[in-house]
C-alpha cells in the first residue's frame, strides 16, 4: 500500500507509532505492541508482558498501554466476551475452564463474571459480596450449562453408553472440559437415559 508522496504506508499502526515518536528509541514500544496485537486480540497483561520481554523501558510501557487502552486496541472486557463465546461455541468449554483460562491471561474477575453472564440473559453474574464490594462469580443456571454439556456428549458419543465404564469416561471428559461435577453428573445421567430409549 502506498501513502502520501509515494512513501510506503503501513496503515493505522504506523500512523499511531509515528505521532508519538519523540526520541530515538521512542516508538519502539508501539512497534512491538502493534506487531503483537496484529496477530489476534490480547489482554492488557499479555501486551505488558510482551513489552517487558522486549526490554521496553517501564515509562514507555505505561505510555503505550495507556494509548492502546484509550483507542480501544486493548480491551479486556471485549477480549473476555469474545474468548468466552469462542470457547463455548467452538470447543464446548465449561465456565470453570473458561474462567481459569481468562485469569491466566490476566483478566479481572469482574470482567470474567460479566463475560460468563453474557450468554443471552441467564447464567453467571457478577454479584457483590457483603464485605467490601468485591465481585464474585456465582454458579451458572443449570439449564444453559447443562444443555451445552449434554449437547457435547451427544455429539461426542451419539450411541449413548454401552457399559457403565462409558458413563465414567463421559463424566471425566466433561470435567476436563471445565464443567463442574454436579453439571457433569446431571448431563451424564440425562445422556444415559436418552441412550436407553
Amino acid at each position: 500500500m502506498r501513502g502520501v508522496e509515494g512513501q510506503a504506508d503501513a496503515g493505522p499502526a504506523a500512523a499511531a507509532v509515528g505521532h508519538r515518536a519523540t526520541g530515538a528509541d521512542s516508538g519502539r514500544g508501539f512497534g512491538v505492541a502493534y506487531a503483537f496485537l496484529n496477530r489476534r486480540e490480547r489482554t492488557e497483561a499479555e501486551v505488558r508482558a510482551r513489552l517487558e520481554r522486549a526490554d521496553v523501558r517501564p515509562d514507555e510501557i505505561e505510555m503505550v498501554i495507556a494509548e492502546l487502552l484509550e483507542f480501544g486496541y486493548v480491551d479486556d472486557a471485549r477480549y473476555a466476551r469474545l474468548f468466552t463465546e469462542d470457547k463455548r461455541t467452538l470447543q464446548a468449554w465449561g465456565n470453570d475452564r473458561i474462567a481459569r483460562a481468562l485469569r491466566e491471561r490476566g483478566v479481572a474477575r469482574e470482567l470474567i463474571a460479566r463475560a460468563l453472564a453474557d450468554e443471552g440473559g441467564s447464567g453467571v453474574g457478577a454479584q457483590t459480596s457483603a464485605q467490601g464490594g468485591e465481585p464474585e462469580v456465582e454458579a451458572l443456571a443449570p439449564e444453559s450449562e447443562l444443555d451445552r454439556a449434554l449437547a457435547w456428549l451427544q455429539r461426542r458419543f451419539p450411541a449413548g453408553p454401552a457399559e457403565p465404564r462409558d458413563r465414567e469416561r463421559a463424566f471425566a471428559a466433561l470435567a476436563r472440559r471445565g464443567y463442574d461435577s454436579e453439571t457433569a453428573s446431571d448431563a451424564v445421567r440425562e445422556w444415559s437415559r436418552r441412550g436407553e430409549r
